[in-house]
């Protein structure tokens, strides 16, 4: 952790940010799309980090216009379960959220995140500008060089595309469904470890009491 942590500092030092920007009352708002595996678990997590104000899960990257559900599960339309972040950079940095984003999933295992498998659950960083691109880039090649996870990391870094949302009862998941098997089994232990890691983090309202114990 302390490592990552102190590769955070270095890429974010005399950094500035120019990805697409989302007006919000009187802040500007930042965007940020990560594929890690099932939406609903990477949904959960950013949904719970200070300076992130909305989480959307979706669709991008593949060849068909407006995918359904179905047709992304298939594997062969292309696309990948992203979710689609807007934060507010002067509370948290894009070089934060990578940091929780590679720590939040397995970054090294390709086209798979536990006994989800296929292209679609692929890791991904699709970049709104030019500096997120070098950002994801120069953190990757550090991580790798300095060998924080046991094998190489093969989180693709790709230019954002087309972003389709998903249906309505695929948004919100975990918080509305949290006795459901798949979030106490798969999610439940997702936010335990983002406690335990990053706690300091955590927006208000997730305390202790509100995340698995």
């Amino acid at each position: 952790m302390l490592r990552i942590t102190l590769l955070a500092f270095l890429l974010t030092a005399g950094t500035t940010f120019d990805a697409s920007r989302v007006a919000a009352q009187d802040r500007v708002l930042e965007t940020a799309t990560f594929g890690g595996g099932c939406y609903w678990c990477v949904e959960a997590v950013f949904q719970r980090i200070e300076g992130v104000e909305e989480v959307s899960p979706g669709f991008m990257g593949g060849r068909l216009p407006n995918p359904t559900y179905d047709q992304v599960l298939t594997g062969r339309s292309g696309h990948v379960e992203v979710v689609q972040i807007q934060f507010d950079p002067s509370t948290i940095t894009f070089a934060k959220l990578l940091e929780v984003f590679w720590q939040t999933h397995d970054p090294t295992t390709k086209n798979r995140q536990g006994n989800d498998i296929g292209p679609q659950y692929r890791s991904v960083i699709f970049y709104h500008s030019a500096n997120q691109k070098t950002e994801a880039e120069e953190f990757k090649r550090r991580l790798n060089r300095g060998r924080v996870f046991p094998s190489p990391i093969v989180t693709a870094i790709e230019k954002a595309s087309d972003f389709y949302l998903a249906k309505e009862d695929h948004r919100d998941y975990y918080n509305r469904n949290p006795d459901k098997q798949y979030c106490q089994l798969v999610i439940g232990p997702k936010l335990k470890k983002l406690k335990e890691v990053f706690g300091d983090r955590l927006k208000a309202s997730d305390s202790s009491e509100n995340l698995p114990k």
